[in-house]
């Protein structure tokens, strides 16, 4: 079966990835190797740093509790994570791309007041 975005993929069995999450040593430690590969910084994209607000590192191909049991090798592989704040997380997850970031607006004089030329 395949997982689609926004799939509930552990349901009543949450309790697995919480703990995986929280006390598997090797995955806590490629969650540093991917937090410092992408420099602590969304996405991994340099210009959008995420300072003071929480790094979650953000599995690619979303797990499952098989993934878990078994082991799977992108469980641990840092090739399949990267780093997110939990807007970005949720914006991946529930696949509502008004959640993202966008780049800034550039402003322009007058840009704001349409009677006037720019």
């Amino acid at each position: 079966s395949s997982i689609v975005v926004g799939e509930e993929t552990f349901g009543f069995d949450r309790y697995l990835n919480q703990e995986f999450y929280k006390k598997d040593k090797e995955y806590l430690k490629a969650r540093d190797i991917v937090i410092m590969r992408d420099c602590g910084c969304d996405l991994g994209c340099l210009d959008r740093e995420i300072g003071e607000q929480r790094i979650i590192v953000h599995h690619m191909n979303p797990i499952t509790v098989e993934d878990i049991i078994n082991r799977t090798p992108f469980l641990l592989d840092p090739e399949y994570m990267i780093t997110t704040v939990k807007r970005t997380h949720d914006a991946i997850h529930d696949g509502n791309e008004e959640l993202l970031f966008s780049d800034p607006i550039v402003r322009r004089k007058n840009d704001t007041c349409p009677w006037r030329i720019n």
